[in-house]
């Protein structure tokens, strides 16, 4: 097929038809500007970029519409590779990729903090995992001409168990992937409409369900090629704004190294600074006060409220202005009801202030090799052992769970040959690189343009897109005068990682049309992923589940159907968990790669490479991987050693966070899985 001349000029219709849209795309953004210097208002260019981009999604969803089997879960396996590259990396730019990495490596610099690893693991995490998928996994998964996964797990081994654990672990680490996307899609609409948090979500919801909900696979691939150059657009013209501002050469990844240089002297002065000494004063005695508040929750509880009380009654007496009775109301309400959450809530206080009171914020040393120091006290030592240990465990879950990433290894079913599907692969590190490689030149940009030109600035002329963003989530970003000198310090600025990206464009002074072009990348970026998440859980519950052990007489049609209303379901389910905010999207999704590492690819690639693999050590091994990440996980979150009675802190094994349990699942479930098969072998 991939040779014959119906396909060739099936590709040359295809190229006619990209170039068309890119075409009209860059005269879309030019009519934008053009509106905008003849004075269009500022309310308008974020709805008008929200509606007419999910409205080229829908197009192509309903355009792309199908109730065939082969078109629904493999788009008819005639994807060329170019196009199935682009695909795969709007499928893999997630909002993760898209709004959190830049803002990743302006928190954490290039090796992580204490408490959070990543940096630079998250690049060549994520990069390396791509070349795992192109020599281990891909070619020999296309081969077989399977739908789903979990298809590989039951024609390996055979019997429902492998199976089933397969459909579960899709499901599990594909819904915990989806709800950061879906996250963010709320993020980036309640921005672009200026409406509720919650209901951004909804609207962003209906673009996903437009794109998947009539034509699976074979919708979502044109959709995401769509996105995929809105994407590209909207990350390479901020930075190549910034990175010509800064140094004079659009090509950012080429020479932003001499920024960090100049950071590295900023840095220097900002700690030596005699008002950013103030601020971490202010912030360690906010330390001190709540651990005494701690000592006696109690007593301090009792205090707190009594004095909020106190306060209301006599602005109540003498009839003081509206506002501050509404204000003191707010304070006596925001008091915790007991003391188990004023516990809690104080505790998280006390660790905020105590990362504060530290130079920069608590941001580590933006170009320092790992946290720490190897020649230091024994403390430093330590704690560079454990940072680089953290770095390089983050960096392999991330790179073994791309390759077990379901919805990713579906996108290579797609191609009409093997041959292809390597082709594929390639193409997707080719159109990966081009952001990839300039998300560290955008977290070192917007950083020296923050030092540079926002610290030291009057908090009466600080820009307005501070306080636009804070009405949003106030988590993404806040100033105050902590010192009372009326001038902001870089202590006194919070941001968080999902906001970077988005504000890159007003911290640059762009035309607003390119912020509103940013938000619709990052839109493009979570919708196009959780398009191919939601496909992949609805595929494993109906068609690894349901048509096996419910009910194997269903038609191709009616597999189709149920699909789609499952798509619909857990859509719905993955909006409401995503609206409670249970994480920022980048632990989210690491955590994804650690289920998804440890539940699949140890058994996977013993399964493709060694004959002697059995149907009882690939489950075994499977279970044990699984099992041990997400005992590790949960045993050390908060709310869960909260909720079970446990001491606050974790219970680290060898220092590992949480987002990389899957280094040990990886390797249990790889030595139960051999074991196993060793001592089982012949049953089968």
């Amino acid at each position: 097929m991939s040779d014959s001349p119906a396909y060739a000029a099936y590709k040359r219709r295809l190229h006619r038809i990209l170039a068309t849209y890119v075409v009209g795309l860059m005269a879309f953004l030019l009519l934008m500007a053009w509106a905008e210097q003849r004075g269009m208002s500022r309310v308008w260019p974020g709805p008008i970029f929200l509606f007419s981009t999910v409205m080229i999604y829908a197009g192509i969803g309903i355009y792309g519409r199908t109730t065939d089997a082969d078109e629904y879960y493999v788009a008819g396996r005639r994807i060329p590779p170019m196009y199935n590259g682009m695909a795969a990396a709007a499928d893999w730019m997630s909002a993760a990729s898209f709004i959190s990495l830049a803002g990743g490596l302006y928190l954490q610099g290039f090796s992580g903090t204490e408490v959070q690893p990543g940096g630079l693991a998250y690049v060549l995490g994520w990069t390396g995992g791509f070349c795992l998928v192109a020599l281990l996994v891909a070619p020999h998964l296309r081969k077989l001409g399977l739908y789903t996964v979990p298809d590989y797990f039951d024609l390996r081994f055979g019997g429902r168990w492998p199976r089933l654990i397969a459909a579960f672990a899709a499901v599990l680490c594909s819904f915990t992937y989806v709800v950061a996307q879906i996250y963010g899609v709320g993020l980036i609409a309640s921005r672009l409409t200026g409406v509720q948090f919650e209901i951004g979500i909804l609207l962003g919801l209906g673009g996903v369900l437009l794109c998947s909900f009539l034509g699976g696979m074979r919708a979502i691939t044109w959709t995401q090629v769509a996105q995929y150059v809105i994407l590209l657009l909207a990350f390479l013209i901020p930075v190549s704004w910034l990175a010509y501002k800064q140094l004079g050469n659009p090509l950012a990844p080429l020479v932003y190294g001499k920024q960090i240089e100049k950071i590295t002297e900023l840095e220097k002065a900002l700690v030596d600074s005699p008002a950013e000494k103030q601020v971490r004063a202010v912030f360690a005695q906010r330390e001190r006060e709540y651990q005494a508040r701690l000592s006696d929750v109690d007593a301090a509880l009792r205090r707190e409220r009594a004095a909020a009380q106190e306060r209301l009654r006599q602005l109540k007496a003498r009839d003081a202005d509206s506002a501050l009775i509404v204000a003191a109301s707010r304070d006596l309400a925001a008091v915790p009801k007991d003391a188990d959450s004023a516990r809690e809530l104080w505790t998280r206080a006390m660790a905020e202030s105590h990362e504060r009171a530290k130079p920069l914020g608590g941001l580590p040393h933006h170009a320092q090799a790992f946290v720490g120091d190897p020649k230091g006290s024994p403390q430093a030592q330590a704690l560079f052992e454990t940072s680089r240990l953290n770095h390089l465990a983050l960096m392999f879950c991330l790179m073994v769970g791309t390759a077990g990433l379901p919805h990713l290894l579906t996108r290579f079913y797609t191609t009409p040959t093997v041959r292809e599907a390597r082709s594929s692969v390639v193409w997707s590190l080719f159109f990966i690189a081009l952001l990839y490689l300039s998300a560290p030149a955008l977290a070192v940009l917007v950083k020296f343009e923050v030092m540079q030109g926002l610290v030291g600035s009057s908090f009466d002329s600080l820009p307005s897109w501070i306080g636009q963003w804070a009405k949003v989530d106030p988590a993404l970003i806040s100033v105050s005068d902590v010192n009372g000198d009326r001038i902001l310090q870089f202590g006194e600025i919070r941001i968080g990682a999902d906001i970077v990206m988005l504000v890159t464009p007003e911290i640059g002074g762009l035309p607003y049309v390119v912020s509103g072009l940013v938000a619709a990348g990052g839109l493009a970026a979570a919708l196009s992923t959780a398009d191919a998440l939601l496909l992949t859980i609805s595929n494993s519950i109906v068609r690894d589940v349901y048509c096996h052990e419910v009910s194997r007489h269903v038609t191709p049609e009616q597999r189709v159907i149920l699909s789609k209303f499952a798509l619909l379901g857990i859509a719905m389910l993955a909006a409401f968990v995503a609206a409670l905010k249970p994480a920022d999207i980048l632990p989210l999704v690491a955590a994804s790669f650690s289920l998804a590492a440890s539940a699949f690819v140890p058994v996977m690639v013993l399964g493709i490479f060694w004959r002697g693999t059995t149907r009882a050590g690939a489950v075994a091994g499977m279970l044990a991987g699984l099992g041990l990440t997400v005992y590790y996980m949960l045993v050390n979150s908060p709310a869960v050693r909260s909720f079970a009675g446990l001491p606050p802190g974790a219970d680290l094994w060898f220092g590992i966070l949480p987002i990389s349990a899957g280094v040990f699942g990886v390797a249990v479930g790889a030595l139960v899985a051999v074991v196993v098969s060793v001592l089982t072998r012949g049953s089968d």
